[in-house]
């Protein structure tokens, strides 16, 4: 009868610590899962973020040529899409952080920019730059796209960091508690460059 009862406490036993790894293990793989879906959310970002730079000198070439009087701001979105291009680690979040930030501040200055483009109306009636703008309006709906898809990933990581077990395993997956990309909306309000096109069009006859 001791034999059984031993025996049964020992297979609890078992169970338990089988039960215990299942779980640990489980959740470490969860975390190395939630890990990769932030890095490859960013690198997303990131894409985005070097089309807008390909696309940001030859916005600044077009408003040089009439925005003499406004070389602060060009100056400052020069400056902000240097800094973009600088390298950064992606598995180390303060580093993420200044890379989000600069890129977040380079997004104001361009609304900046844009909305400075409605005090010069040869610059608005200038193809080049209507066509420029569209193209502009459309990266930034993907990085904002692209925004919402890392934020949502962040949350699930830096969730499953803070709920136990994952605070015990998080050093052993490698993963850390990453930034939001915070947007400025207002800042990322696209100027309608069809509506421009559209009012503009009647002029182009003469």
């Amino acid at each position: 009868m001791r034999q059984n009862c031993g025996r049964r406490v020992i297979n609890v036993i078992l169970f338990l610590v089988f039960l215990a790894i299942a779980v640990l293990y489980f959740w470490y793989a969860s975390l190395v899962r939630r890990r990769n879906q932030v890095f490859q959310a960013l690198s997303g970002i990131d894409v985005q973020l070097q089309k807008r730079g390909r696309l940001i000198p030859n916005i600044l070439a077009i408003a040089k040529r009439f925005m003499s009087h406004e070389a602060e701001v060009l100056q400052s979105v020069t400056r902000l899409r240097s800094q973009m291009s600088d390298s950064y680690d992606s598995t180390e979040p303060d580093q993420v952080q200044a890379h989000l930030t600069a890129s977040a501040a380079l997004t104001r200055q361009m609304g900046r920019l844009m909305v400075t483009l409605e005090d010069y109306p040869a610059l608005k009636s200038d193809q080049t730059m209507l066509q420029a703008q569209q193209t502009y309006n459309e990266v930034e709906a993907q990085i904002a796209a692209a925004r919402r898809f890392y934020n949502a990933a962040v949350a699930e990581l830096n969730n499953a960091i803070q709920i136990f077990p994952g605070n015990l395993l998080a050093g052993y997956a490698k993963a850390k508690p990453m930034p939001f990309f915070e947007g400025d909306e207002a800042a990322m309000k696209p100027v309608n460059a069809a509506e421009l096109l559209e009012y503009w069009r009647p002029f182009s006859r003469f």
